[in-house]
């Protein structure tokens, strides 16, 4: 974000060098002295030495005179520099407040995502509450059932020891009857042997 408001603003360059003096006035050469040369070193005639210098003279005054307009006064610096400083004042200012926007704003997120996992816990401890009683419910149906089921089984069961000592006691009064009737008709026998024994010896005795 800090690039991007950076490469929006544009900013005007500052030219580092300032004169108030005209550079033509200071690269000025003698001409006499270069026609003179030329014509003693390099075989030129006088009109060629000039022709040459004067070529030579207007090339430099012309790029002089480029260089010139392309520069600034001092003032003209100075007002740049101090434009600036508040250009780059004004940025921080700007980035100064972002920041503390951005700030806020993530300081909000941080509560908002605070809230929603307070909420969330809440709800998961909710959820495993109504779980745990669905299950304990559950498990004292189960008991009540394993208690309802155990309590026929004991039932029966009584029932049926019940029905097995009504049986054996059945049997054994069944027993003693045949016990009583056995010695009954053993004692007719026995008796009825001895009256036989007694009538034969008092027959033949």
């Amino acid at each position: 974000m800090l690039n991007r408001i950076i490469l929006q603003r544009s900013y005007r360059p500052i030219q580092i060098l300032a004169f108030n003096r005209n550079l033509a006035t200071i690269t000025k050469f003698d001409t006499k002295k270069f026609v003179q040369l030329l014509q003693e070193k390099g075989d030129f005639t006088q009109k060629q030495a000039e022709t040459a210098v004067q070529v030579v003279n207007s090339a430099i005054n012309d790029g002089i005179s480029s260089i010139t307009n392309n520069l600034v006064s001092k003032e003209t610096l100075s007002s740049n520099a101090y434009q600036q400083k508040v250009d780059f004042a004004k940025l921080k200012g700007e980035l100064q407040t972002m920041d503390k926007a951005e700030f806020t704003s993530l300081k909000k997120e941080q509560e908002k995502l605070r809230t929603d996992l307070t909420n969330l816990k809440n709800r998961l401890k909710e959820e495993i509450t109504k779980n745990q009683a669905g299950v304990r419910l559950d498990l004292n149906l189960e008991k009540g059932r394993i208690r309802e089921e155990s309590s026929i089984h004991e039932s029966k069961i009584e029932e049926t020891y019940t029905r097995i000592d009504e049986e054996i006691a059945n049997m054994q009064m069944q027993i003693k009857s045949v016990k009583t009737q056995v010695m009954q008709w053993l004692i007719g026998v026995c008796s009825g042997t001895f009256a036989l024994m007694l009538a034969f010896i008092r027959y033949f005795g």
